[in-house]
This record gives C-alpha cells, structure tokens and sequence, in this order.
C-alpha cells in the first residue's frame, strides 16, 4: 500500500440522487451534497467511510471524477459479507441520506515522468476508473489492464472504452485465466509504475511480478486483510485510555475486540486494517503493526495504530481514547 492515511477529517450528509446496477451484483450510488454544501476535494484512489446504520460503517471508493459536484461509489453484493453491501443493494434506496466522512487517500496515484499501468480485477475497478481519467487528462504515458470473470461481472466498460486501445480488457470466460506476467510486459509494466486493486490472488501476482522486476515500481490497493489480526504465539496486554482507564486484551483478541466489549466506541469498517477508519493515536507504548495502511516511515514513529488488527509489542500501549 503506498501513501499514509491522510485525508479530509469530519463528516458529510449526502442524498443519493441515483441509482443503477452496473453489472453483475454491481450497484452505483451518485451521492449529492445536502443543502448545496459543496463536497470536499479529494484525489483518486481516495475512499469515504459511509455510514449505513448505527453500528454499521462501510468503506467504499469513489469512482467519479475530482472536482465534480457528486460523488459516484459502485458497491458488489457481497453474499457472505457482514452485512454493509447487502444494505447497500437491498435497503438504500434514492433520495435517503447518509452520513459519510471526508475523503483518505491510501492509494494516491503520482504521474510523473514514469510510464504508468493500472490494473483492475473485478470490483476493484472503482478506485482504478478516476486514474485512468486523471492520467488522461494529464497526458501521462500510460495503459490499463481490465480484468473480469465474466463479461457480465465487468463494470464500467463502455466508460473505458473511450480510452481504446489503452485500455486492454479481459474476461476469464474467454479462454481461461489470463497470463499476468505476459500482459504486463506487453503493456511495458516492466520498467512502470504499476497500480493495482483487486482480489487477493491478484494482488499477489502483482507482488511476484514486480519482486522479478526491478524496474517495475508497485502500488497496491486492498479489500481485504491477510487474517492476521491474532495469531499463534500472540500475547496478551494492556490497552490503556487517556484518562486512565485499563482495558485488558487477551492473547486471542483483538484491541478493538477488547475496547469494544468494554463499552469503548470506536469507529471502524473494514476490521481487517485495510481501510484506515480505526486509526487511533498512540501516547506510549510501542504498536506492533499488521495493517495495510501506514507507510513505513508512520509504522515507524509508533504515533497511530489500527486496533482493528494491530497490536503491542509490549505489556501496555496507552491511546489517545
């Protein structure tokens, strides 16, 4: 993951203007600013927490333009999700509002003089489609490659298609698989700055590519988590709050878990440290890191952590709760 969890603080009411499906188990939501309130700026590869219910936050990236006076989000229907896609799919309906935070940006696209290739599989087209605008408008050498299982699986195809022959497309169904490392190649990712969002296969694919070539410079965006918010040899310790209070987490649990049971809100979406929503400051103690977020030099100063996987290497971190 490439860039820090920088964004816009506070939040924005939005009403949903529109709503469409975009392809299978795919559907868009156009969010417009409530009372003209314009909305904030953000850039692409940025993402929004929406808030779909009391306990129920979801992070989703947007996928229109910058600068445009709505915001565009494409949700897939998760069928053994938690929850927050079927909510989306089922029980949003247009002209409801919804609480949604400012923009962060995880995933920051930079044109410069590089070459650039974009990768998109499945749903993870969305952050992907406003690059593709972005490095377009500014005239950057670059090139897209957009993979689906299926045809109907393929969002925002006739978008792409304006772009031509940058854009190179492939479905699953179509003679099988596609051979990664050839396509990537082909499109010069060798000696590019590669970014990529996509299911997990995909995304270590990527990392075994561009870990054989040294020219290839890569930037990922995830979905999910590795699962390795707990695991074996982990031990337990004390999350302490700023006023004093001690909240002991067991070995087998979660910091979040552990604050959440003891009556502590905090805000989180993702639960696997992919989504930023939980960064919490640290006041002592040192973190022991298992997000996707912060970059190195973040992990480094010990001054956030994501209590929804993240952990203390020692017996006691105190947070700014």
């Amino acid at each position: 993951m490439s860039g820090g969890a920088g964004g816009v603080s506070g939040e924005v009411r939005v009403r949903v203007a529109s709503a469409r499906p975009v392809a299978e188990r795919v559907r868009e939501l156009v969010l417009a600013p409530v009372n003209g309130t314009p909305l904030p700026a953000w850039t692409p590869g940025a993402h929004v927490d929406v808030r779909l219910g009391p306990d129920l936050v979801r992070s989703y990236s947007l996928c229109s333009t910058p600068g445009a006076d709505t915001w565009r989000i494409a949700v897939l229907e998760e069928l053994a999700g938690r929850g927050g896609s079927r909510h989306v799919h089922h029980a949003v309906a247009v002209g409801d509002e919804l609480v949604v935070s400012g923009p962060r940006n995880n995933f920051e696209l930079v044109v410069g003089d590089r070459p650039i290739v974009l990768v998109s599989g499945g749903i993870g087209v969305t952050p992907i489609l406003p690059m593709a605008a972005a490095a377009d408008a500014a005239g950057a050498e670059w090139r897209m490659l957009h993979l689906a299982r299926s045809a109907a699986a393929a969002a925002y195809v006739d978008e792409l298609a304006a772009y031509g022959e940058r854009v190179v497309r492939h479905v699953d169904t179509d003679g099988g698989p596609i051979d990664l490392p050839a396509a990537l190649d082909a499109l010069g990712g060798a000696d590019a700055d590669v970014y990529g969002c996509g299911p997990t296969p995909l995304l270590g694919a990527l990392e075994e590519y561009a870990a054989a070539r040294p020219g290839c410079r890569l930037h990922v965006e995830r979905f999910t988590g590795d699962g390795a918010a707990v695991r074996e040899g982990d031990h337990a310790f004390v999350v302490e709050l700023a006023d004093g209070t001690e909240i002991p987490v067991a070995a087998d649990q979660t910091m979040l878990e552990a604050l959440t049971d003891a009556g502590v809100r905090v805000l989180s979406s993702c639960q696997e440290g992919v989504c930023g929503t939980c960064e919490t400051p640290v006041l002592a103690g040192e973190p022991e890191h298992r997000d996707h977020v912060l970059s190195d030099e973040e992990r480094a100063s010990g001054e956030m952590v994501m209590p929804c996987v993240s952990r203390c290497r020692g017996p006691r971190i105190v947070l700014d709760l």
